[in-house]
């Protein structure tokens, strides 16, 4: 079983209302696991959103946490309901309505990774999916809802970051007004997960580092997004996904010759992003 629910990096001082997020950055692969799904150690990650937490991990240096998943998301899907449980895969499972998600095999505990590959060869006890819940998905969401109220309490409110990486051809058909390929595509639900002054502000931190931005297509946003946005609450959640193909090479899962730049690139965009939850700042913005 993979070592830990999570992994979370604290600010010293934490002055920030933003809390960031990355649920499918966990590579902890254990052989027990291999030894039992029939794809190879390169393919069993081609789901995995990999090193978006270390894009990511100069969060707390401007006061807002970094929590990031510690098991993979082959192992279990941390932006999917706990309910989510896919019928062709987990034994005594009833299949109830159409969920798109669990129907393509992409439930909370997936049936298949990128492109559709199978994961297992067979189907998997209710036991084991329950107790991957209890011990990977619950603690999770237990913290994050945790350093959400807690920045809530010290800003009057709460910017969930959500943190993911798409695939290059991901956003092929999809095209700005001038032509520009997206590279950032910002998910809200279509309005409904936070409010449209933070979102602005968010994607206006990417546009001054040169990246362009689309919004809700193709990726809107998923459990994560529309569990945790609660924009009358005050408690706000937009999901980033990033093109791969600015900073990994996607067929052998490494960093490419452009990941440094890249992650120092990303780095400003972050610390304009932490500063939304400073209300001094918000204010000066707007």
């Amino acid at each position: 079983m993979p070592k830990v629910a999570y992994h979370l990096d604290l600010p010293e001082t934490p002055s920030s209302a933003v809390v960031f997020a990355s649920p499918h950055s966990g590579r902890d692969y254990p052989w027990s696991f291999l030894r039992g799904t029939i794809l190879d150690e390169t393919l069993i990650r081609s789901s995995e959103d990999a090193f978006v937490d270390r894009l990511f991990d100069c969060a707390p240096q401007f006061g807002a946490p970094l929590l990031r998943a510690g098991a993979p998301r082959a192992f279990i899907d941390l932006n999917r309901a706990s309910d989510e449980l896919d019928p062709a895969l987990i034994d005594g499972v009833r299949r109830t309505g159409h969920n798109p998600r669990v129907a393509s095999g992409l439930g909370v505990v997936p049936r298949v990774v990128a492109n559709g590959r199978a994961i297992y060869c067979g189907k998997l006890p209710l036991a084991e999916a329950e107790r991957r819940i209890g011990l990977y998905w619950k603690p999770y969401h237990a913290r994050l809802q945790a350093l959400l109220d807690s920045a809530k309490a010290q800003a009057g409110e709460s910017i969930l970051i959500d943190c993911h990486s798409m695939p290059h051809e991901a956003v092929d058909s999809v095209l700005r007004k001038n032509g520009a390929r997206p590279e950032i595509v910002l998910g809200d639900r279509f309005g409904a997960s936070a409010a449209p002054e933070i979102v602005e502000l968010v994607e206006q931190a990417f546009v001054r580092a040169g990246l362009v931005v689309a919004r809700n297509a193709p990726f809107a946003g998923a459990f994560t997004t529309m569990h945790y946005g609660r924009p009358s609450r005050r408690q706000h959640a937009v999901q980033i996904e990033i093109d791969r193909g600015l900073y990994m090479d996607e067929a052998t899962i490494k960093p490419s010759g452009d990941f440094h730049a890249f992650r120092r690139l990303l780095r400003g965009v972050i610390a304009e992003i932490a500063a939304i939850g400073h209300r001094e700042q918000r204010l000066a913005a707007e």
